[in-house]
């Protein structure tokens, strides 16, 4: 038996530091509308530069955060049916697993105190953490984590996770302080999937409207589309949130929400684009990290003409990327060339990255070859309280229409994209990013795979899925990271969709706070952050 290395193995974070922004024809248009919005909205600029902080310091007093986010909760706030990342990244304050990831890119004890691994890979044994509470008052036991595990593996939505844990033999509760869980074949990723079984109380009913989990904050209230509040979790079994209270506010349209900030109403916003956060008032500090996606504009395969390789490969050479980044980032973030961002070390393949270089003769060539010789028209859905994204489609139309594709850009509200777009597939194209959920290869690959709920592009390869299914079915680490690089080629050379970057994450932060910290994965970490002395 032995003890487990809590290192996740393959996240490489670095948070970079902001740069001055240059100026491009577009990205002037684009930085002048921001501009304007704000100074509209604000009712004109202040001649000190500084917004007021009355509100802020009020907050402070009361040690009290608010933070603007671009998008409501998802309709169900069960750990297990969250859709969105948008939801997870606020809910990770919420639910604990029996071990979680930091922002380094380990693994460590949570609800569970330790874990010890069998020789032979297949049981992995939890000692529980005494005096942890629910947010209901109740003890965790072990009752509760076999129920979580078992509850997980029947509902979740997350196909990788419920690949991984369709691979459990059993969970067993050894003593009230003791739960081993029995793999039917090794896998060296089974501790991130832990990380994502959060433990919920196995006679609570209400987690779809009222969360309980054993975070740093709990659960208060829901306004939709106005706010969501979490409050500071007294008997949390860890150090403890810095802060009393946070008040999530819901501005879905990016005006409003750039009228907040510089107006004082919140504290922090991340997801900004260069272009918003060179309008900021002297009240704020900006960051730099990455967002940890992969950007693409993504391609409905079963839809004309993107059900010809040759057209998808004709938009690939048909978009630089490189001037994509300048005209909306000033050069921040980083290119991708398959899906997979490069916080995923040893599965990152950068040779992929310019696979497809810019050679709109090459698009036309190939165009002409499907049998579109003058091009054809296309429209790319962009929800639109998303401005990063829809920065970039606005660009990719202007890109696509030097090689005779005419895209028109269509923005929609978050819940209409969710539903027509990614739930009920009914689109030609679109800009958004994917996530992955754990720190795990096959979280951002495994939704290509052809009879995944996830794959909204409808991409269909044999190759692939064969590949995939030999990446899920063996127990070397070697051998999956090789099959899990070949997945990533086959989806570049087959252009399933037209990898873009990794977004840069800009976050303006009141500078009076401390302790924000980026991760590998799309999470914020309220329980860091305080006001300073």
């Amino acid at each position: 038996m032995f003890k487990i290395s809590c290192n996740a193995g393959n996240a490489d974070f670095r948070r970079k530091e902001t740069k001055p922004m240059k100026k491009h024809p577009i990205a002037l248009l684009l930085l002048a509308a921001a501009m304007a919005t704000a100074l509209c909205a604000c009712g004109g600029p202040k001649s000190n530069g500084s917004g007021s902080d009355d509100a802020n310091t009020s907050r402070a007093d009361s040690n009290e955060l608010a933070v603007g986010i671009a998008q409501d909760l998802g309709d169900s706030l069960d750990p297990y049916q969250m859709t969105a990342a948008g939801t997870r990244e606020i809910l990770f304050n919420v639910y604990e697993g029996l071990y979680k990831p930091t922002s380094s890119g380990d693994f460590v004890p949570a609800v569970a105190e330790e874990c010890v691994v069998s020789d032979d890979g297949l049981t992995y044994t939890f000692t529980l953490r005494d005096g942890v509470l629910f947010h209901n008052g109740t003890a965790v036991e072990a009752a509760d984590v076999v129920y979580s595990f078992n509850t997980c593996a029947a509902t979740t939505i997350d196909t990788s996770l419920a690949a991984a844990l369709s691979d459990v033999a059993a969970v067993t509760a050894e003593d009230e302080k003791t739960v081993s869980v029995t793999l039917n074949s090794p896998n060296s990723d089974f501790l991130a999937y832990v990380t994502s079984v959060y433990i919920v109380p196995d006679d609570y009913t209400e987690q779809a409207t009222a969360p309980v989990g054993t975070g740093p904050f709990r659960y208060v209230s829901r306004s939709v589309q106005e706010n969501v509040v979490l409050e500071k979790f007294s008997d949390y079994w860890g150090e403890g949130a810095k802060v009393d209270r946070v008040t999530l506010k819901i501005y879905e349209d990016s005006t409003t929400l750039m009228t907040a900030l510089n107006s004082g109403a919140v504290d922090l916003v991340m997801h900004l684009t260069v272009a918003q956060t060179q309008n900021l008032s002297d009240q704020y500090t900006v960051l730099e990290g990455t967002m940890n996606l992969v950007q693409a504009l993504y391609l409905n395969n079963a839809e004309k003409p993107f059900d010809d390789v040759r057209v998808r490969q004709a938009l690939c050479y048909a978009v630089d990327v490189d001037s994509i980044l300048e005209l909306t980032a000033d050069g921040h973030g980083t290119k991708l060339g398959s899906s997979m961002y490069p916080a995923f070390t040893k599965y990152f393949d950068d040779s992929l990255t310019d696979y497809y270089s810019y050679d709109p003769e090459k698009a036309k060539t190939l165009l002409a070859e499907a049998g579109y010789p003058s091009g054809f028209a296309m429209t790319i859905t962009v929800p639109s309280n998303y401005t990063p994204h829809v920065d970039v489609a606005q660009v990719l139309v202007e890109q696509l229409a030097a090689v005779g594709i005419t895209a028109q850009l269509q923005e929609v509200e978050w819940n209409t994209w969710l539903q027509d777009v990614y739930q009920n597939r009914k689109f030609q194209s679109t800009v958004v990013g994917f996530d992955a959920s754990t720190l795990t290869a096959n979280a951002m690959l495994q939704r290509w795979m052809s009879d995944s709920d996830k794959n909204m592009i409808n991409f269909s390869d044999a190759q692939y899925d064969q590949v995939m299914s030999e990446a899920n079915a063996t127990t070397d680490d070697a051998g999956r990271t090789a099959l899990y690089l070949q997945a990533e080629k086959i989806l570049t050379e087959q252009a399933a969709n037209v990898y873009l970057q990794d977004l840069a994450d800009m976050v303006a932060i009141h500078k009076n706070l401390t302790g924000f910290q980026f991760y590998p994965l799309y999470v914020l970490d309220l329980s860091g952050i305080s006001w300073a002395q």
